[in-house]
């Protein structure tokens, strides 16, 4: 028998449940670790030059297969409300009107060890339907609604198969998996009750690159239902195509999962970071600015279009991406600025072919809900098919866009990378900046691509204006070098500190985010997830 994995205490953690998580942990973690040294080596071939392609092996060519049956409560996802699951944001996104809640246990959440068990404490508080939240500053009171059919339908995103968690631990002292760690706790205390709910225990899986991580999930799967006497196939699935190879593997990802997939997703800020990773070392493949890239340039267009075909060929949902924008106060003209961006990315969405939604805030599930429901009167369109050309080609998914790389580009991706680094330090996984709300994914862009242009000697278009507080620099200098770089991140850092002031500056984990993100855009290979080396910060902090 298999020894409990050792945990902090927690009324979570019973023994049954660190059992559970041991049986997991020696059932897979070899598997894991083997798929995840074939990512490196697979991007070691990128680096030398190499291009993603469709697999060799594929196993979803026949042409009659369909992915199984869909539960009734996630017929229909024409909105989807997304975030962390802290107690207050799963209270109002629950009650926000969606029709499901993805909870972030990844990207939206810095994963402290109070954070990962405040979460799972709310998710079974959720599930259990005995959550409430008091604002301590305002004393307003929280809680779900007591008509429990128009709660939106939970589904759990764990972290992705790179991340591992320090604080659950096997006897030799090996660190469990991140994500094993979070499908493992929430499983074993909600699966049965969301079943009871008239629900089930549904997930999102990120970061997947290669469709055997998928065929592992599938096994996880199988294995966990068998051990804690769910019903064959309870457990349902959304894989998140956030990865440029996944998008190569999205057929045969859903193949592999066909028993308990129901749908794909489109997560957008992701895949720009999977685009710029893969291509780090091609100078023919370097993106514009993030604002730049946006879902009507041809690669993006091409993906998406890719992901509806291969979901509606084989029965599923194609889910699209995030709206980033969060609503303006204060700025009427702002705020309906904001909004029309919205209206007009659902209507792409929507007419495109996709059967739902993503939005950040639940003050935007209204707008997202009216342009879905105009174009999609049925509870999904999964019998509608794209209408485009043959099937989606490799260089039309490889095939970099036009845009301008611009001063203020790089300047934008200084200022969100380290703001956002700092919040994450502090312990927020969700940050709104200039508007935004901002995750992990999205400070992946700002610094994976500032290593990319140095790397490659990029020449800014515009060339560059120098700053009232930097040393000036001739405006023929138009090439991203480690001068330039530094100067700029030093010229913010500078300036933020003189607004904040010294104390709050310290406070609030500036130092510690500009020494990471400094470390990361100058490395000589960079690490594959800003994730893996803040987490190590966490550590380290706590020793």
């Amino acid at each position: 028998m298999v020894t409990p994995l050792s945990t902090p205490s927690h009324p979570l953690l019973t023994q049954e449940c660190r059992q559970f998580l041991a049986e997991l942990h020696a059932a897979f973690d070899a598997r894991r670790l083997a798929l995840l040294a074939a990512r490196r080596e697979q991007q070691t071939l990128y680096d030398n030059g190499a291009t993603p392609a469709f697999p060799d092996d594929s196993m979803a060519s026949n042409p009659d297969w369909r992915v199984t049956s869909t539960p009734p409560d996630l017929q229909d996802r024409r909105v989807e409300i997304t975030g962390p699951p802290s107690r207050k944001m799963l209270i109002n996104a629950l009650n926000a009107g969606a029709k499901t809640f993805m909870a972030c246990l990844e990207d939206a959440t810095s994963p402290s060890w109070h954070n990962v068990m405040d979460s799972q404490q709310n998710l079974h508080d959720a599930v259990h339907r005995t959550i409430a939240f008091e604002d301590p500053s305002s004393g307003k009171q929280y809680q779900l609604r007591t008509d429990t059919e128009s709660l939106a339908a939970l589904i759990v995103r764990p972290r992705g198969w790179h991340l591992h968690e320090s604080h659950a631990s096997t006897a030799e002292g090996t660190s469990m998996s991140g994500s094993l760690f979070d499908f493992g706790v929430y499983l074993f205390h909600n699966g049965q009750r969301a079943l009871q709910n008239g629900s089930g225990p549904y997930f999102y899986l990120p970061k997947i690159e290669h469709h055997q991580e998928a065929r592992l999930w599938a096994d996880v799967f199988a294995f966990a239902e068998q051990y804690l006497h769910l019903p064959a196939q309870s457990i349902k699935a959304t894989v998140l195509i956030e990865t440029l190879p996944a998008a190569f593997h999205a057929e045969d990802i859903l193949y592999q999962l066909r028993a308990y997939i129901v749908g794909l997703n489109c997560g957008r800020w992701d895949y720009i970071f999977s685009y710029i990773k893969v291509f780090r070392r091609h100078p023919d493949r370097i993106l514009p600015d993030r604002s730049a890239v946006t879902m009507t340039v041809p690669f993006m267009r091409a993906y998406c279009l890719h992901v509806i075909d291969v979901c509606h060929r084989r029965g599923a949902h194609a889910i699209g991406g995030m709206a980033a924008q969060i609503p303006v106060r204060g700025d009427e003209a702002a705020n309906a600025e904001a909004f029309a961006r919205v209206r007009a990315d659902k209507t792409r969405e929507v007419t495109d072919g996709h059967d739902g939604t993503w939005v950040a805030h639940p003050g935007l599930v209204p707008v997202a809900m009216e342009v879905f429901d105009a174009h999609m009167p049925t509870p999904n369109q999964i019998n509608r098919t794209p209408n485009t050309a043959p099937a989606v080609t490799a260089e039309a998914l490889t095939t970099a866009c036009d845009g301008a790389k611009t001063l203020a580009g790089l300047r934008t991706n200084i200022e969100v990378g380290i703001t956002y680094l700092a919040a994450w330090l502090g312990g927020l996984g969700a940050v709104p900046i200039h508007h935004l709300m901002e995750d992990a994914a999205t400070a992946e862009i700002c610094r994976s691509q500032l290593w990319q242009w140095r790397v490659n000697s990029v020449t800014l278009d515009g060339g560059v204006t120098p700053r009232d507080s930097v040393t000036p620099r001739d405006d023929s200098v138009t090439q991203v070098d480690d001068t330039l770089l530094r100067t700029e991140i030093e010229a913010f850092t500078a300036a933020l500190q003189a607004k904040l002031g010294n104390d709050a500056y310290a406070a609030q984990h500036y130092v510690d985010a500009t020494a990471l993100f400094t470390d990361m855009v100058f490395a000589d290979t960079p690490p594959d997830f800003l994730t893996i080396p803040a987490y190590n910060r966490f550590l380290a902090a706590a020793e």
